[in-house]
């Protein structure tokens, strides 16, 4: 029996769903952030309402999961590296070592 979970991190996916949705036409970062959400819930019991935005957006974004993975995997080729994306606020610990070595 399935049952429907809550995701931990569903208040700031949202939060970025919400985002992606008003943007026409996606920057790399906007399509690596579809991307990523898209994994992320693919096989997740639940967020079906998040499930159903992703959806529109690629709709609007004229893209199909297939061409959206084939961009993706074109801009991680070229070098995109999420320094100063909307997400790097999740990413990582947020511990910065910089100044670990100066006296």
């Amino acid at each position: 029996m399935d049952q429907v979970q809550n995701h931990p991190l569903y208040p700031t996916d949202r939060e970025h769903i919400d985002r992606l949705s008003a943007i026409n036409p996606p920057q790399d970062i906007d399509l690596v952030d579809l991307a990523r959400l898209i994994i992320r819930y693919e096989e997740f019991q639940g967020a079906d309402d998040l499930k159903v935005d992703m959806k529109k957006i690629m709709k609007k974004w004229n893209l199909n999961r297939e061409e959206l993975e084939i961009k993706t995997r074109e801009i991680w080729k070229n070098g995109f590296r999420p320094i100063s994306s909307p997400i790097t606020e999740s990413l990582g610990s947020g511990f910065d070592t910089s100044d670990s070595n100066s006296k």
